[in-house]
């Protein structure tokens, strides 16, 4: 049976709600406002109580307005003095900008403030006191910018005046970050283009300061595979590109493809509907906010977002004449013959990113992170939320016919391995340290796997997967612990360490410890030294399921820890800091010489105890990603000698004999893969091995040299390093051992150190 219900009759709804509401609108109601506790309430008219609804801008916004127009005038003050300072045609070309825009800017300012009744100065902030403010130069830097003149004044004007922007488009960055600013759409615009305009002088700026260096790095010449070169101290033996499949014929670079004039035509178009859409007119914009037309039509536009690392080079390992090196499609081995120079002995297809190789006398071992991996190695990926196709974990595979590789194991893992450590190598076992850093797969697809969810301390967060593989049957290779190495040993608390953001002002934002990125083992010193995110840690592995953690340093010019590499004597770690991710150019002329460097610290008494710092002293462009990545010891008895790939930063060798005062004694380096876009390149990996260096370049393919003799380096140091004995020939990038001296080596070298 139906029932309808009749509600009205004679009228419609919409018109007895209609009268409902007119009613209501007309009644006599008072609207008060009570104040603060033991305030007497306050009658408010209609148009007063509305007034904060219908308010186009916020408090913040007025506040942002006030300390840019402070920030603004300082810049014109640095600006004025480049005339009496300074006939440098660049420096004043920069400073002509500036009157030219910034001075117009503080007038728009100032009368966006006016016309809505808002005070122009900051109540009781005075010129000084904003002195605090996002790039501001303090008191002293604008006295040292007064007193220098020429070079001197035109690099510290430049270093100056970038941070300065820099600090302008922080300060507009925050602003939006705020929920109700920038509301009214003039000071929106206003404000992106400050964004913009501030970002197109930094590059600009920072263009020029790296031409006054004197480094042969600082201009190189860019390409795919006619880029300019630069070399001290080395010899290039051999350079050999990617083989075939792996990488793209049309595209080997890895660029992102050019917009075409059409389509820059049509966004310009739509950009300028939509700004009309915001505002009626540009009147109440400062001249120099606006984009000139035809400058835009000149720029070169990119696609904003590259491809997946698909044919990314990346890591390398040892053995014996062979070498391996990893790809995020698989990996290729190579024979070392004469000059140490690799020939391709095969390609291993097998996508999954990352790629991060071992050798264990048959076996290789390959970490295994993106979601797209196959447990079959398969091309077509894997799209499904869950899947039982998928492989995110460690590979293993048996290579005693290096030819014909056959994966044999698979070990599945909650959050993948984005590296790993053989830690020990028995006659029946491995014992490999797993480390993942993606996110944690779903339960439904590895039971095993618990993601952040407060209170479970089953988490796969926090936490290292220790794997044992059989060598009579890798097939049954599994985790047999996953300590929770970062907990509080007090109260057990699982998020023991560095719980993220940044240490101050000033200081890095640094990521949460809930991860190692490298772990580097030293087995003979039952140690091993965790690069792990937020912390820098050292660990007892005496017992190698159940590593102990001895000590950890957080450091304020660390965003990420990455590796971490012990000195020969095991009493000195390097750790590195990627800032920026490896995929962002942080070695420009104005980065902090701090960040995205190295940090060397002794351990003493167990305790790890801060050295020193250092970073790739040539400055590099916009279009080269660079920050301190992999890298190893070379043995020079004595000495402490360390080679690291620095992306498109090139290849450094590094004296840290005295840790408190490191210094670069060799180096190689190619310009950008690109002069016009920032593309994912340059050297991944940089270790030595049986007197050569060995580079995986990102992009381009291998590169091979050997150290020459300098004022910094004898050739009998050099023939050391070439004869040092490493144990078993094997060199695996997260295992360290001991090498070792003929007396005979150790008598040369001491001769060459006295002279004789």
């Amino acid at each position: 049976m139906i029932y309808r219900l009749r509600l009205f009759s004679g009228a419609s709804l919409a018109a007895i709600l209609f009268a409902s509401a007119a009613t209501a609108s007309a009644q006599d109601v008072t609207i008060v406002q009570p104040g603060a506790v033991g305030q007497t309430p306050r009658t408010l008219s209609e148009d007063e109580a509305t007034r904060l609804a219908r308010n186009a801008y916020s408090p913040a916004d007025v506040a942002f307005m006030q300390g840019m127009i402070v920030h603004h005038q300082q810049a014109v003050d640095m600006a004025a003095l480049v005339g009496d300072r300074t006939n440098t045609e660049e420096i004043m070309a920069v400073a002509g900008r500036i009157d030219a825009s910034q001075e117009d800017e503080i007038a728009f300012m100032r009368g966006w403030l006016s016309d809505r009744s808002e005070p122009v100065e900051m109540a009781g902030m005075g010129h000084a006191a904003h002195s605090g403010m996002e790039g501001m130069a303090t008191p002293e830097q604008m006295e040292a910018l007064a007193a220098a003149r020429g070079t001197n004044f035109d690099r510290l004007f430049l270093e100056l005046m970038v941070r300065h922007h820099q600090g302008a488009v922080t300060m507009v960055e925050e602003l939006h970050k705020q929920r109700g600013t920038a509301a009214d759409p003039v000071m929106y615009e206003f404000t992106s283009e400050v964004v913009n305009d501030q970002n197109a002088e930094i590059e600009r700026m920072n263009a020029f300061l790296a031409s006054l260096s004197d480094d042969p790095r600082a201009t190189l010449r860019a390409g795919i595979f006619d880029a300019e070169e630069a070399i001290s101290n080395l010899r290039h033996v051999a350079f050999l590109r990617k083989p075939a499949g792996f990488f793209d014929p049309e595209n080997p670079a890895g660029l992102r493809p050019e917009i075409p004039a059409d389509d820059k035509a049509e966004d310009a178009q739509a950009d300028e509907h939509a700004g009309h859409a915001n505002h009626a007119d540009h009147a109440e914009m400062p001249s120099a906010a606006i984009r000139d037309p035809e400058v835009e039509e000149e720029e070169r536009r990119y696609a904003q977002r590259g491809g997946m690392l698909s044919f990314s080079n990346t890591d390398l390992a040892f053995a014996g004449d062979l070498m391996v090196a990893g790809n995020y499609h698989g990996f290729n081995a190579y024979r070392l013959g004469e000059d140490g120079v690799p020939r391709l002995v095969s390609s291993v297809v097998c996508p999954g990113g990352q790629g991060d190789v071992s050798i264990a006398g048959d076996l290789l071992i390959m970490s295994v992170e993106e979601t797209r991996g196959r447990t079959d190695c398969g091309l077509e990926g894997v799209t499904d939320r869950v899947s039982e196709d998928r492989f995110r974990g460690l590979r293993i595979f048996d290579i005693s016919d290096i030819t014909r590789p056959v994966q044999v194991g698979q070990v599945q893992t909650c959050r993948g391995s984005h590296t790993h450590s053989i830690v020990t190598q028995t006659d029946d076992s491995l014992i490999v340290y797993n480390s993942g850093t993606g996110s944690v797969r779903e339960t439904d697809e590895l039971e095993i796997c618990i993601g952040d969810v407060p209170g479970d301390d089953r988490t796969a967060l926090f936490r290292i997967d220790v794997v044992e593989i059989p060598l009579a049957d890798p097939s049954l290779a599994r985790i047999v612990s996953s300590p929770a190495v970062f907990a509080d040993p007090e109260t057990g608390r699982l998020a023991g360490l560095w719980q993220g953001g940044d240490h101050g002002d000033n200081t890095q934002d640094t990521r949460r410890t809930d991860q190692c990125h490298d772990i580097t083992v030293f087995p003979s010193l039952n140690l091993a030294a965790g690069a792990c995110s937020g912390n820098g840690i050292i660990f007892d592995i005496s017992d190698p399921l159940n590593p102990v953690r001895k000590d950890e340093v957080v450091d304020p010019g660390f965003a990420y820890w990455h590796s971490a590499t012990f000195n020969n004597t095991g009493d000195i770690v390097l750790f590195t800091d990627e800032w920026g991710g490896g995929g962002r150019p942080r070695c420009q002329a104005t980065d902090p010489r701090e960040w995205g460097a190295n940090a060397f610290y002794a351990i003493e008494d167990g305790q790890l105890e801060y050295r020193g710092t250092f970073k790739l002293p040539a400055p590099q462009g916009d279009t080269e990603n660079c920050v301190a990545h992999n890298g190893s010891i070379i043995p020079v008895p004595g000495r402490n000698i360390f080679v690291q790939a620095w992306y498109q930063g090139g290849v450094s060798v590094i004296d840290f004999t005295d840790p408190a005062n490191p210094f670069e004694i060799a180096y190689f380096d190619r310009g950008p893969v690109d002069a016009d876009q920032l593309v994912t390149a340059g050297y991944w990996s940089a270790y030595w091995y049986n007197g050569r260096i060995y580079a995986t370049e990102i992009a381009r393919g291998i590169d091979v040299f050997a150290l020459e003799p300098s004022e910094h380096l004898s050739a009998a140091e050099i023939a050391a390093a070439e004869a040092a004995s490493y144990q078993g020939d094997v060199f695996n990038p997260q295992t360290q051992y001991p090498v070792t001296f003929s007396q005979e080596t150790l008598n040369a070298v001491e001769d060459s150190r006295v002279g004789g």
